[in-house]
């Protein structure tokens, strides 16, 4: 093999590694998004679940014992 059949095969593998970077870049950019919305939504849940358990324990504070 001739040093420009090397250089030639060294560049194509070269693009080639370049744009698999690309394309494994593009996947976690969008799953980064994804995991900060989920984690949004977590929270927005918890938060709700909170609220929720808050009102309902204090009612059941003032209820009487189910054996009543």
């Amino acid at each position: 093999m001739s040093l420009e059949e090397r250089v030639t095969d060294l560049e194509s593998r070269l693009a080639f590694q370049d744009d698999t970077i690309q394309a494994l870049n593009d996947v976690l950019v969008e799953q980064q998004r994804i995991v900060e919305r989920l984690q949004l939504q977590i929270a927005a849940l918890l938060k709700r679940q909170e609220e929720m358990a808050g009102q309902f324990g204090a009612l059941e504070e003032d209820a009487p014992p189910p054996h009543y």
